[in-house]
């Protein structure tokens, strides 16, 4: 299958980016490389752009529709978390505009044997890097029922959580879980009927809460921002969509923080904590997707932008 992803929020990211032509700019989560194209759309002879991505299939078709861009593109197959150390190989240590487009692509959820999807029967694995050793189905089968509960409950916002990971541990007594088609049956028998019903799929929170886990999405995130926000050009963006509260609510307070970092009491008269602002938030509420892209792209039901600008 060849890698297919509808960039959600495209026109009002690229806008948000604010593109100057012969800038250097970051898509720290390539994909099929559509945010990446319409940048370099908008550079000129001295613009460039560098594309990070650690999914083999991603960077191969990123390359192929980025092809005709020549010299302008560099693609480099590593998590954004490295991107500094990356950025730092290739000479860089300042750039113009940041993009991340987190969460799993439509290439990776209808991709069967990635086991992404709780629609598909497809051994467990759900690695956005596949030469990571671990798999969704060491997560399942040998976490503790307490550790599953916890990402469960954290990662995935299931009140049903604590009878998932019951069920899960019980099934696994009698023989290991090995594919997706059997967690989601399993799940299913964890939630009562009338839940299901009325609350969409009922693996969809559980299987979001293991991706997470494995991949470290929350983790890389968190300790990712301040450095993005730090190797930004004065007047440079950082633009991140995400598509769920756990991500957007760490993208939210790390903004607010980087504009705002003073510790000082409210009633000093003037700070004296010396923390400075890096810049400002320019979405005070995050940028939503239009009635028109939500009737053709059904992924872009729950994403949401953020924008920052560094100072």
């Amino acid at each position: 299958m060849g890698f297919e992803h509808k960039s959600v929020l495209l026109n009002e990211t690229i806008e948000g980016l604010n593109i100057k032509p012969d800038g250097i700019y970051v898509d720290g989560t390539l994909g099929g490389g559509g945010h990446a194209y319409e940048v370099c759309r908008r550079l000129g002879e001295k613009g460039s752009i560098i594309g990070i991505d650690q999914d083999e299939a991603a960077i191969e078709a990123a390359g192929i529709r980025l092809k005709d861009f020549g010299e302008k593109v560099t693609i480099i197959r590593s998590n954004y978390c490295d991107m500094k150390s990356k950025l730092q190989e290739q000479g860089i240590d300042k750039v113009d505009g940041i993009v991340l487009d987190l969460g799993v692509s439509s290439y990776q959820l209808d991709t069967a044997d990635r086991g992404f999807s709780y629609r598909e029967d497809a051994p467990l694995d759900m690695r956005m890097d596949r030469r990571q050793k671990m798999t969704a189905r060491d997560i399942v089968n040998d976490y503790s029922e307490m550790d599953l509960y916890r990402v469960i409950r954290d990662y995935g916002e299931d009140k049903f959580a604590k009878n998932i990971a019951k069920h899960i541990v019980a099934a696994r007594g009698e023989s290991p879980i090995e594919t997706t088609g059997q967690l989601t049956e399993i799940i299913r028998a964890s939630i009562p009927m009338k839940y299901q019903k009325k609350s969409g799929h009922p693996a969809k929170r559980t299987f979001q809460a293991i991706r997470i886990e494995l991949n470290r999405e929350l983790e890389v995130l968190k300790n990712s921002l301040d450095d993005m926000i730090e190797i930004l050009n004065p007047g440079g963006r950082l633009c991140i969509i995400t598509f769920h509260s756990l991500e957007d609510r760490i993208v939210k307070s790390a903004f607010k923080k980087n504009e705002n970092p003073c510790t000082c009491p409210p009633d000093f008269p003037v700070c004296v904590c010396g923390n400075v602002s890096k810049g400002r938030v320019v979405t005070r509420k995050p940028i939503l997707p239009s009635e028109e892209e939500l009737e053709y792209n059904s992924r872009s039901k729950s994403a949401k932008l953020r924008i920052f600008e560094r100072s």
